[in-house]
């Protein structure tokens, strides 16, 4: 990807955004047995019990509506369910079934051979400092409000 201009190298995030499409494309629903978007929720889910569908938002950086479709999606193949929080009917949580269970380490172990293949040129030292740098800008980015460009 070098050239001789650095004027005309792409920029880290139109890397990063490049990145993320192969990443997308061979994160197929076949490999992982769903789309990228709700193996995404059910990893958040999985991992964060008593979630609600708002940190669901905050995480995913999705509105309201795409999350509902995204749980309407996890519903319907019986890998979750929502019950409104007993402390504020306001909210609901989102809790994850034994197939949800089963079909989230059926992905992640997809996954993670496709991570292997993926970063097959990096070293697991330099694997390790890439997934703490992203983490890092990421939990940056969680942290701070949006802002309209």
């Amino acid at each position: 990807m070098k050239t001789d201009n650095p004027r005309s190298e792409p920029g880290l995030v139109s890397l990063l955004t490049q990145l993320q499409k192969a990443l997308h494309r061979r994160s197929s629903e076949e490999l992982l047995g769903m789309r990228l978007k709700p193996y995404m929720a059910l990893g958040y889910i999985r991992d964060h019990p008593g979630a609600t569908q708002q940190e669901l938002e905050n995480v995913l950086f999705m509105d309201a509506n795409s999350v509902v479709l995204i749980l309407n999606e996890l519903e319907a193949a019986q890998f979750s369910i929502r019950r409104r929080d007993p402390q504020d009917r306001r909210r609901h949580i989102v809790e994850m079934t034994a197939a949800g269970r089963r079909a989230i380490e059926r992905a992640d172990k997809a996954r993670e051979s496709l991570e292997d293949e993926v970063l097959a040129p990096l070293s697991a030292e330099e694997r390790k400092t890439l997934r703490g740098l992203v983490e890092r800008v990421l939990d940056s980015l969680l942290a701070a409000p949006a802002t309209k460009a």
